[in-house]
């Protein structure tokens, strides 16, 4: 890990941002932009970890097959990175003729978000050689999800049924014999709570939830007794009140003297996810013209860092600086709509201020080169303005 530093840090350091940092965050040029970046952002410990592992293995294994299952982390510059290494992609959940192929003493890199039991034991009895990125924050709602099914307590994780994360979780539950269901949204926990409350159409239930849960999972028998977990990136706010909606249920339907034979909850937000929501909440604060959020667009975090910025001014979802095509015109992410899209007249003329966060998978560098770009379209030259 010591020996791949150097190169790690080379790949995605800023030394700009560590100076914007440590001026306050702040960077402006008066008269014609200001930039505030919030206090927390970009890479988390976790992401950094996975990345470190990887490169790591390519040093120690230099003449060997490396692989890794999908993606480490939901950027696509880092992906590219790591493809450049000589890392090959393999799927998430590799098929069996992927698996054939495999060799005995083969490296397969498992990613930050973790993997599937099914896909874990495949890999060993193959005889790969694993290098585990997984996350110690997903693993925690692995230890819960456990303890769930342990105690024939069905897991109802908040998240995204599709995730690789809120898969491997989920696969936790059933390895165990437990059972498992995924709300992502509050409409789909208010429909759990009252079929809790007052039965329903058992076929409408299982046909409204396919793909989200455990094979057997009956509404009926398997809702008596629940515990939330989630998917460590959603919004912290969005899972308490999924706890809370599905707790009521339980003590109107039980009692408060039954709730707790019935209802389990841990808090298992990734903390540098609240971190990062709770420094762009204390910047939407500050009066600002637009938001830049940077990232993946499939990175869970970041869009939800995108939400919050949404619901309070004009903000634009960006893999890279490269969407700032102009001043008349950027290319961001729709998210819902899930698309990406242009819009023109984006940058306001006169005197602004531009607020820039990223989530937890965005290296600091394509955080710099947003910085740069957004001065340059203003033109203002970066280097002459921190030698002011």
């Amino acid at each position: 890990m010591e020996a791949v530093q150097a190169q790690v840090l080379s790949h995605y350091r800023s030394e700009l941002v560590d100076r914007i940092r440590a001026k306050g965050h702040v960077l402006s040029a008066d008269g014609l932009l200001t930039v505030k970046l919030a206090k927390e952002f970009g890479f988390c410990y976790g992401v950094e970890r996975a990345i470190d592992l990887a490169y790591a293995a390519r040093k120690v294994f230099p003449d060997q097959p490396i692989y890794i299952l999908g993606e480490i982390i939901h950027n696509p510059e880092v992906n590219d990175q790591i493809r450049n290494l000589g890392i090959q992609t393999i799927s998430a959940k590799p098929t069996d003729e992927e698996i054939e192929r495999l060799q005995k003493r083969d490296v397969v890199i498992i990613p930050a978000f973790g993997t599937q039991v099914e896909t874990r034991a495949k890999l060993e009895a193959k005889g790969c050689q694993l290098v585990d990125t997984t996350c110690g924050d997903v693993m925690s709602v692995w230890k819960r999800v456990k303890q769930y099914s342990r105690e024939a307590v069905t897991s109802i994780i908040h998240g995204k049924a599709w995730h690789e994360e809120t898969k491997a979780t989920s696969s936790q539950a059933t390895a165990t014999n437990g059972h498992y269901l995924v709300v992502f949204t509050l409409a789909e926990t208010d429909y759990v709570c009252n079929f809790i409350l007052n039965g329903g159409n058992k076929q409408e239930f299982l046909e409204k939830f396919k793909g989200a849960y455990s094979e057997g999972f009956d509404p009926d028998v398997h809702l008596s007794a629940v515990g939330v977990a989630n998917q460590t990136t959603m919004l912290r706010g969005e899972t308490e009140e999924v706890q809370r909606r599905l707790k009521t249920a339980m003590m109107k339907k039980y009692g408060d003297d039954e709730v707790d034979k019935h209802f389990r909850f841990f808090d298992t937000i990734c903390g540098a996810t609240q971190d990062r929501q709770d420094a762009l909440e204390k910047l939407l604060r500050e009066p600002m013209d637009l938001l830049l959020v940077i990232g993946g667009y499939n990175s869970s975090n970041t869009s939800h860092l995108a939400e919050m910025g949404e619901a309070k001014l004009p903000t634009f979802f960006i893999k890279n600086a490269a969407m700032m095509a102009s001043e008349k015109m950027i290319r961001h992410w729709d998210q819902h709509n899930h698309t990406e899209v242009e819009t023109e007249n984006w940058l306001p003329p006169g005197k602004i201020t531009v607020g820039i966060t990223a989530g937890a998978s965005c290296p600091n560098n394509l955080i710099e080169d947003a910085i740069r770009r957004l001065f340059q379209l203003r033109g203002v030259s970066v280097q002459e303005l921190l030698a002011t």
